[in-house]
């Protein structure tokens, strides 16, 4: 009766699922949705004769090389190629793919290199994963116009340097995995424009310095990993800029418990989410300890330090920082020197966020990822580097001004009005009264006359 697979397809006519008979050989093709399923058949290019309908193309555990324009059909939902041996793209493979939801491109380890626009036009695109692809780079404004990308999966690549406002498109994103690469610095706009990032995975790189805005945007991260870098110190201004976070990790770094770390070990102090240990590395005296277990006298012999709260800077417009308080200036194109007999950059327009609590809760971060057939469901394990990770995503977040207009005056409700004047108006409230008093003596006088 059926000529190809025929046990697998009379299970799929028992399921309900209607059989297509144009399918390329050796895969497996069915329209409940439509569906072409060729993975692990070794093939060593796209097979001939993919439906052009077909909503679901499983190619993964193949041998294929090379994607180029025409190899697929803009009808295309969701497209798995992982684990093949892919090592060019051409740029406009993926152009008119406005219907796409997933591409999972991860496990090609010679990839290495992507076009700036071979993403772009891909306004549906929920997830993207380009893991174990041997990528040394990202190109300028290969994510632009992702705005619907809720999780993108860049793990265990050969990464280096992110380049300032590269997520910047990507308004929904909630889950950014990072950890794995060999990435030393995070400047202030390396994750700008993130303002809907849940969670952030950076551990297993060789991270040593962290700008004190790198995370300024990230108002609703609730989860930061940073373990098993290089880094020696920490802002806690740095960790101001997060009022929603619960989860931070920051062991297995050369932490330096000296006058350096104040900051830091006030600020864990003052949160209450799930943190894990922050061994000292140095000085000798502090070796093996942990730096959340100090004590206020550990630190006696340090100068004291402004106050975090009033010291962070949530405007990016050329405010100076006053805790650095060394003529330094942070502005959106960088750091620059203030000269004393120059004017200074405008004050900060905004005021700083108090900080959260939130509640402690389990590390455990589960997903839930519809399941496909022949994809391999994978439990998330954040420590080792988990394959899928989902969780329910966030809605869609404004872009915030990054430079104060002029404030043009406005006098205040009349209830406020009130309230700051409220000891003028005691004293004018006494002042009647007694006049009241005065004249109501001065009338009983008259009269009793």
């Amino acid at each position: 009766m059926f000529k190809r697979g025929s046990g697998l397809e009379f299970l799929l006519v028992l399921c309900g699922l209607k059989f297509s008979w144009s399918c390329p050989r050796h895969c497996i093709c069915y329209s409940a949705p439509s569906t072409v399923s060729c993975q692990a058949h070794n093939f060593l290019s796209i097979p001939d004769g993919i439906p052009p309908d077909s909503e679901r193309i499983f190619l993964q555990n193949n041998k294929i090389h090379r994607l180029l324009r025409g190899h697929f059909s803009p009808n295309t939902v969701i497209l798995w190629i992982y684990s093949n041996n892919i090592t060019y793209i051409e740029p406009s493979t993926f152009h008119g793919f406005s219907l796409l939801e997933e591409l999972d491109l991860g496990d090609n380890r010679h990839l290495r290199s992507l076009a700036e626009d071979t993403f772009h036009g891909l306004s549906r695109l929920n997830a993207l994963h380009l893991y174990h692809c041997g990528l040394t780079s990202l190109p300028n404004n290969i994510f632009q116009g992702l705005r619907n990308l809720q999780y993108l999966y860049l793990q265990d690549n050969h990464l280096r340097y992110l380049q300032n406002d590269t997520f910047m498109d990507l308004h929904n994103l909630s889950h950014l995995f990072l950890h794995g690469n060999r990435l030393w610095s995070l400047n202030q706009n390396t994750f700008r424009g993130l303002r809907a990032l849940d969670r952030l995975l950076l551990h297993k790189n060789q991270i040593e310095w962290v700008d004190r805005l790198a995370f300024h945007d990230l108002k609703r991260l609730t989860t930061l990993f940073l373990f098993n870098n290089t880094l020696t110190e920490l802002s806690g201004q740095c960790l101001d800029t997060l009022p929603s976070l619960e989860y931070l990790r920051l062991n297995d770094n050369p932490w330096s418990c000296d006058c350096k770390a104040l900051s830091l070990w006030e600020w864990l102090k003052r949160f209450r989410g799930s943190t894990s240990s922050v061994d000292c590395q140095a000085p000798i005296n502090m070796i093996g300890k942990d730096l959340k277990e100090l004590r206020k006298e550990d630190f006696s012999g340090c100068s004291p330090i402004i106050s975090e709260s009033r010291a962070q800077t949530n405007n990016l417009s050329g405010t100076v920082n006053p805790s650095m308080n060394r003529g330094v200036a942070i502005g959106s194109g960088g750091t620059h020197i203030v000269h004393p007999s120059r004017p200074g950059p405008p004050k900060n327009c905004t005021k700083p966020r108090n900080r959260v609590g939130k509640k402690k809760g389990d590390n455990e971060v589960h997903h839930s990822k519809e399941v496909m057939t022949d994809k391999e469901d994978s439990s998330p394990d954040f420590s080792e580097g988990g394959k899928h990770d989902h969780t329910s995503p966030y809605g869609t977040v404004t872009q915030r001004k990054h430079k104060c207009s002029p404030r043009t005056t406005v006098r205040p409700p009349s209830g406020v009005q009130q309230a700051n004047n409220k000891a003028p108006l005691s004293k004018s409230l006494l002042q009647v009264q007694a006049l009241f008093v005065a004249l109501i003596l001065t009338s009983i006088d008259y009269i009793l006359r």
